[in-house]
């Protein structure tokens, strides 16, 4: 979505193709063309009819570039670009499991452009740890998020008073917050463990994100935290439309993740909006995160190390908290917007073409 809409703003021609969902609406009133195919099957038949039918939008749009972002949809878009002439590009967003022979196979499409954009180092060391991939071929562009909408001076009281009012939060508690879908890889369990530890109860924890079904782990969470005796300090709100909001309520921010994510978005959004951010010391979270000066880094299920840098967050002293907030700030604005990663991603076009790009895009995901 932000890649098409700035593709648009710099005078290309993007159109999406994907399975579509809630977003659609949202290129429509932008003015892009959106494609609905079952991009994310794996059924063969299903595959070479996605085939067909991209390798007819490049050729009725012209494209000059199919980028895919994920692997079902590159592995038709790969042979619909190769049927037309058209370039074909990857972004690698995660390091997936390799597993088997044929899920490394599988998997290695992500490897195939003839440019790899990787979004962190820590990515991009995968890629050529587990494929043969030429490193001049692999481009590190981290994701980029919205600065105008994660923007303290952005978010208004009103907006805040109604989310604390849905949230039923308490005066005189501060705010642990864990973004994030409730899952076990995300770290849930380690951060009650963590906080069941802390020789204080002048916190709530709330847990932003949907169990997206596993009722069973949600109903796990709830148990858990009362037997640790965090009963009343924990609640589980659900998703969120309003983050920077959300942000803006929370003393201090947790991103527990237990397995390496490619990027890890809450830490980078968290201190845009000025807040303390504790991370997990693994994949790109370790490239956003500076310890001591934009919040702490602590070991993956260590709720020893977890309940440390809690307490001394929830110390941080006014004047400590101002001071974080405007290093955190200034480390985001100069290194992950969207305008930074949509011209650092038009400077991969253009060394496809080895010349200033035509602009005729195709993105599939």
């Amino acid at each position: 979505m932000d890649m098409a809409l700035f593709l648009k703003a710099a005078g290309g021609l993007p159109i999406v193709a994907s399975e579509g969902g809630r977003l659609v609406h949202e290129l429509d009133r932008a003015g892009i063309r959106h494609i609905t195919l079952p991009l994310a099957s794996k059924n063969p038949l299903t595959m070479r009819a996605n085939i067909r039918r991209l390798a007819d939008v490049i050729e009725e749009y012209k494209v000059d570039i199919v980028h895919a972002r994920s692997r079902a949809p590159a592995w038709s878009a790969f042979f619909a670009a190769k049927n037309t002439g058209a370039h074909f590009m990857t972004t690698f967003h995660a390091a997936y499991g390799l597993g088997s022979n044929i899920k490394r196979f599988y998997n290695s499409i992500m490897a195939r452009g003839e440019r790899v954009i990787a979004i962190s180092d820590f990515i991009a060391r995968h890629i050529q740890e587990n494929y043969a991939v030429d490193p001049a071929r692999i481009h590190t562009v981290p994701r980029g998020i919205d600065l105008f909408k994660f923007n303290p001076d952005h978010v208004t009281a009103e907006r805040m008073a109604n989310l604390t009012h849905n949230w039923r939060l308490k005066d005189g508690l501060k705010v642990v917050m864990c973004p994030g879908r409730l899952t076990r890889i995300k770290g849930q369990t380690v951060l009650l463990q963590a906080l069941a530890k802390l020789q204080r109860r002048d916190f709530l924890c709330v847990l932003v994100g949907s169990d997206q079904g596993r009722v069973d782990y949600s109903a796990e969470l709830e148990q858990m935290a009362t037997d640790l005796g965090l009963e009343g300090h924990v609640t589980m709100v659900g998703d969120c439309t309003d983050m920077p909001t959300a942000y803006m309520l929370a003393d201090v921010v947790v991103a527990p993740s237990v397995v390496p994510e490619g990027f890890g978005r809450t830490a980078v959004e968290a201190q845009a909006m000025g807040r303390p951010i504790i991370a997990t010391n693994l994949g790109g979270m370790m490239e956003t995160v500076i310890p001591g000066e934009t919040g702490w880094l602590v070991g993956a299920g260590h709720p020893d190390e977890l309940a440390q840098a809690l307490n001394e967050a929830l110390d941080l002293t006014t004047e400590q908290r101002q001071r974080l907030a405007m290093r955190a700030v200034s480390h985001i604005h100069s290194h992950y917007s969207k305008d930074q990663m949509g011209w650092k991603t038009l400077d991969v076009y253009a060394e496809i073409f080895g010349q200033p790009v035509p602009w005729a895009m195709l993105e599939t995901a």
